[in-house]
């Protein structure tokens, strides 16, 4: 064999067993999870379905944003709802979604901002599953919401960033949201998952 075949053959090998350690450490991140979700919170803004799709692709397991299932369950979007019925309204339907769909993992679930300001949303959260703050700047936050034509105001963020931040604080986890691909920000979830976890991995010779 030429010596740029055994070069290429070596990369080859060392990328398959990249491969294989990476799915031994996912494998074990879902099954220390067992019918746990791993539930992300945080700012709108931070991320937290964007990232949360990748998340859950990577491990192979369900992605559900709580806030779409609301709005399939009320028939309206959310500013509708706030709108129509008002906020504790929503509250409270928000913190019935959530629970019904801490039944169903494991799975990947993105909160809306608030949620966690619920205090039995948060007793179901921390004992169904694993909690994410994917924490992000006002900087970020109102970059990307500008983006997407959402309506972030600079006083909304500095009034609600320090109510909520307390609460997003709880989390199991705390992963910083910035301007970077979100796969490198997915790669630091899943060693954060492994480590709180204390995922076992199996590597077989």
């Amino acid at each position: 064999m030429e010596p740029n075949q055994t070069a290429g053959k070596s990369i080859m090998i060392d990328v398959a067993v990249q491969k294989t350690a990476s799915n031994a450490v996912e494998s074990g991140i879902v099954s220390a999870l067992g019918q746990r979700s791993v539930v992300l919170v945080g700012m709108m803004g931070a991320g937290k379905s964007s990232i949360g799709r990748r998340l859950a692709t990577r491990l192979c397991i369900p992605f559900v944003d709580a806030d779409a299932e609301i709005e399939a369950a009320a028939g309206m979007s959310i500013p509708e709802i706030f709108a129509k019925h008002g906020e504790p309204y929503f509250r409270a339907g928000e913190a019935r979604v959530i629970a019904r769909l801490l039944e169903s993992g494991p799975q990947v679930l993105a909160t809306g901002g608030g949620a966690v300001m619920d205090a039995r949303t948060r007793e179901l959260i921390a004992a169904k599953a694993i909690s994410v703050w994917l924490k992000a700047d006002v900087e970020v936050l109102l970059r990307r919401t500008k983006r997407r034509g959402e309506r972030p105001l600079v006083d909304q963020l500095k009034t609600l960033l320090p109510q909520r931040e307390p609460y997003y604080a709880l989390s199991d986890l705390t992963i910083q949201s910035r301007e970077e691909p979100h796969d490198s920000i997915v790669e630091e979830l899943v060693v954060g998952l492994s480590g709180k976890l204390g995922a076992v991995v199996e590597m077989r010779p």
